[in-house]
């Protein structure tokens, strides 16, 4: 996994790019958490979404649900990108809708929109 930072003023954003599966698990998505905030020295992450298990992905496991309640609660802001178009679940879609009208989490399709919405803290800026 290799971290890059990207800054906007004194607004740091930690990209993360890897070849493999970041997040799998809740104790993933906390080890990613320590591992940006002690490198990149932020809270603010930016992660495909190749990067991060299907299983995220259905919300009956609740995974997506467990690792948000933690972001939240670490007020870490986190842009996941890609493409969400392919999913026929009408909760995953409510939840992502729902995540995109705070300030925490972000459901994006492109790199500039993320980098947008976490130096901001806002999709609508």
């Amino acid at each position: 996994m290799k971290i890059t930072v990207d800054q906007t003023g004194s607004s740091k954003v930690a990209l993360i790019e890897s070849g493999d599966l970041v997040i799998s698990t809740v104790q993933d998505a906390l080890d990613l958490m320590a591992t940006v905030h002690y490198e990149a020295e932020t809270d603010k992450i930016l992660i495909p979404k190749a990067n991060i298990a299907e299983s995220f992905f259905d919300l009956s496991t609740k995974l997506a649900g467990e690792i948000l309640q933690k972001y939240t609660n670490y007020r870490v802001k986190i842009a996941i990108v890609g493409d969400f178009a392919g999913y026929e679940s009408k909760s995953l879609k409510s939840f992502i809708y729902e995540c995109n009208q705070g300030k925490q989490v972000f459901f994006v399709p492109d790199r500039e929109t993320a980098l947008r919405a976490l130096h901001t803290g806002s999709l609508s800026q």
